[in-house]
């Protein structure tokens, strides 16, 4: 019985073992120089498979023609190989992305970091088997983000490559004209795609290496100084304010979803001003849906409770006292104090 024990045990160590490997694997910086050498090596042999995402940063997957196979590696990964593996003889630096505003540099984060893509790699490959095919006619390619190439070598190991899909490259065929044998005719297909020939953003395991910064943060809604700042003011309302959220989500979470309330917790400088007791008032007067719970915090259920819990922390609603009609102010600039007394007249001479 003893020995059966002693077994058990030696067992349940060889996992926790491996347990921790697999963890330090993953959380361990990839160097890319090694990787683009190594994977220069291999990149004929690496199996690809597409998935397109739309601006809720659902993934569907896709298919592709067999002729397009010759254009795939060389829109995707030589050229990002390429220019890595160049780098490494010019001396090309690799920085922090949130330290960091070197321009000639390769920026780096880690994928934790970026809430939008580190969920798309997480449907991807945990819940496979949930995503659909994409489909024109029912989910509308006019609401797709990006692409997202996922490239498999044959011991298993992943990456990434994500590209922007901008709208003003895509062709229609309701409003699209094709030159064939000499003349203009209609273009038949559903849509024309031109896929951008630049290199963006490559993730491999834990890292995400911005290779266009401009095109990473409009791809994955991801600012890391802004993001910072609203994190801040996220802090600030939490401790000035009692709220209440359905199970699983929290204030972090929904605002890191808002870039609009993002932007404008940005701005917002008085945090606080209005307590919470006024707050409800408020919302009363403007006859606006602000619930309660038992205990007096303010219930925010979605996107629509955190924009008028916002918008009345930062008094952006208003009864005009002419026509007594109710406004959301847009924006708004402080008056100085008046002159003297009411009627006020200019003073001529």
């Amino acid at each position: 019985m003893e020995e059966e024990k002693r077994i058990d045990n030696i067992e349940d160590e060889k996992l926790e073992q491996l347990d921790k490997e697999d963890t330090i694997k993953e959380t361990e910086s990839v160097d890319i120089f090694q990787w683009a050498n190594l994977t220069d090596g291999i990149k004929n042999d690496l199996d690809v498979e597409f998935f397109l995402f739309n601006k809720s940063f659902i993934p569907f997957t896709t298919r592709f023609a067999g002729e397009l196979n010759v254009q795939i590696k060389p829109l995707f990964l030589f050229d990002l190989i390429n220019f890595v593996n160049m780098g490494a003889g010019t001396g090309l630096a690799v920085r922090d992305y949130e330290m960091d505003t070197d321009k000639e540099a390769l920026l780096k984060t880690t994928l934790q970091k970026v809430q939008h893509a580190d969920n798309l790699i997480d449907i991807v490959e945990h819940q496979y088997s949930d995503i659909v095919e994409f489909n024109e006619a029912e989910h509308d390619f006019k609401k797709i983000k990006g692409i997202l190439a996922r490239f498999t070598g044959r011991n298993g190991e992943k990456f990434y490559v994500a590209k922007q899909i901008q709208q003003g490259q895509v062709l229609r065929g309701a409003t699209a004209w094709e030159f064939r044998g000499g003349k203009f005719g209609a273009f038949e297909p559903e849509f024309g795609l031109k896929i951008q020939p630049d290199n963006q953003v490559l993730i491999i395991k834990n890292d995400i290496f911005i290779f266009n910064q401009s095109k990473f943060e409009k791809l994955f809604n991801y600012d890391y100084k802004k993001q910072v700042i609203a994190d801040q003011k996220v802090a600030e309302i939490e401790s000035k304010y009692k709220l209440s959220f359905p199970d699983g989500l929290d204030l972090q979470t929904l605002v890191r979803e808002n870039r609009k309330v993002a932007t404008k917790l940005q701005k917002m400088a008085d945090i606080g001003e209005i307590p919470q007791e006024k707050v409800i008032e408020y919302a009363d007067d403007m006859q606006l849906e602000l619930m309660t719970d038992d205990n007096g915090a303010i219930i925010i259920m979605d996107k629509h409770d955190l924009d008028m819990f916002v918008n009345l922390i930062n008094e952006d609603y208003i009864t005009s006292e002419v026509t007594g009609k109710r406004y959301e102010i847009r924006a708004k600039k402080l008056l100085d104090e008046p002159d003297g007394e009411p009627p006020r007249t200019m003073i001529e001479g």
